[in-house]
């Protein structure tokens, strides 16, 4: 499980970068705490369903795009 979590963040920070936003924009838009925003990346933490989409929507990307 702990893979998919570091490959999700991976694709995360990879797609947050191509797009210009800081982790601090990101997690303002998303309504995420950015300590947290920052543990998604590094694949510390199980993210829910919910929150996968909330960033997909900020990044506007299909959150297929960042799943592993």
């Amino acid at each position: 499980m702990k893979d998919l979590a570091k490959k999700f963040g991976h694709n995360l920070r990879g797609t947050r970068r191509d797009k210009g936003i800081s982790q601090d924009k990101l997690a303002l838009l998303a309504d995420i705490d950015r300590s947290y925003v920052g543990r998604i990346e590094r694949g510390e933490v199980n993210i829910t369903l919910e929150k996968a989409y909330q960033l997909a929507e900020v990044l506007e990307c299909d959150v297929r795009e960042l799943l592993p």
